[in-house]
């Protein structure tokens, strides 16, 4: 144990689901450690859709999470449980979390904590592991992408679209988005996108049939579903995966499957914050040995949109549903 830890902390809790402004300060108990676990004082947490959907009311944590908000943090490890490495103490992490990153201090498994490098700032850090393991696994593991392929991602300026930009360029992948008006598209431009399609003002689909020549794309990357879905097929190539994390447009989708047949496209998708730990430790591994020296080297870097007060949680929010955001947007801690 690190320093003197208190009984109690502010956390960000609402007494019922709503929009953003039930969000609101609240006095809980700080938590303990259990195997394997490490507790950390919080120094930013990650904002991102989930959070937002989970606060309407359509996303509750999984079993045994915490239920306040919050699914990635960066600070200092505090104190650890049975099982865990005594070199982690004072450690400055940042960490993937069921829950619970909207406080002032959170508990990390402690397999899932990854260091944070010099040049690195807590803000920044706290803007990673979200994104950076949610885009690891669905475009590299579940969508097979390899080095030359051109994929397709919808909501190019989002946090998982800037961060697929980022490492789709370090990973020598050619990525193409979708974005909502021309500045947002001179943004994603300047993040690494190869090509930005104004979807206001054009058909995503014909777009993309331009610029690859008539070919498709390897891989979509899909936050939307709904009617979308059979559309996204269209942009792919034979062979080609088609990959869905998010259904902001809808639950169900109408296909043709002999085409899906013909073409021999794949279909799968997946959600991270349920998964086991056990599966998530696995793949911090793989990030660690595969990602993590991009970010150790400086070559990756978050887009970073705006920082808010713990207790501006509600203003966070607010500012994601708006959809004017670039990049991620953060929290500070109380205990920072």
């Amino acid at each position: 144990m690190t320093g003197q830890i208190p009984q109690t902390m502010t956390a960000i809790g609402f007494d019922a689901p709503g929009a953003a402004d039930v969000l609101r300060p609240e006095t809980v108990p700080v938590p303990v450690p259990g195997i394997g676990q490490v507790l950390i004082r919080v120094a930013y947490a990650g904002v991102n859709r989930p959070d937002v959907i989970q606060r309407q009311g359509f996303y509750p944590p999984p079993p045994g999470a915490s239920p306040t908000c919050g699914l990635e943090i960066s600070g200092t490890i505090v104190a650890r449980g049975a099982g865990s490495d005594a070199a982690l103490d004072g450690q400055q992490v940042c960490a993937l979390v069921a829950g619970g990153g909207y406080a002032e201090y959170c508990l990390a498994e402690a397999d899932l904590c990854l260091p944070v490098p010099h040049g690195l700032s807590l803000a920044e850090a706290a803007a990673l592991p979200e994104t950076l393991f949610t885009v690891w696994h669905n475009v590299f593991e579940r969508g097979y992408v390899c080095d030359g392929e051109t994929i397709l991602v919808h909501g190019g300026t989002s946090g998982i679209g800037s961060m697929a930009c980022l490492l789709g360029k370090l990973m020598g992948v050619k990525v193409i988005v979708t974005c909502g008006g021309p500045d947002k598209c001179a943004a994603a431009l300047a993040i690494g996108a190869a090509h930005a399609i104004d979807y206001k003002a054009a058909d995503f689909v014909e777009e993309v049939a331009r610029l690859t020549g008539g070919q498709g794309v390897a891989m979509v990357l899909d936050m939307v579903a709904g009617d979308y879905v059979a559309r996204n097929l269209k942009c792919l190539a034979d062979d080609g995966r088609h990959v869905t994390i998010a259904v902001q447009g809808g639950l169900q989708a109408t296909l043709n499957m002999a085409e899906v047949m013909r073409r021999r496209l794949m279909l799968t998708g997946s959600t991270l914050r349920p998964r086991s730990n056990t599966f998530k430790a696995l793949l911090a591994q793989e990030i660690a040995q595969h990602a993590w020296p991009f970010v150790e080297s400086g070559q990756l870097r978050p887009v970073m949109d705006q920082t808010f007060a713990l207790a501006d949680a509600a203003s966070a929010h607010a500012r994601m549903e708006a959809g004017d955001h670039i990049g991620k947007i953060v929290l500070r801690a109380l205990a920072v």
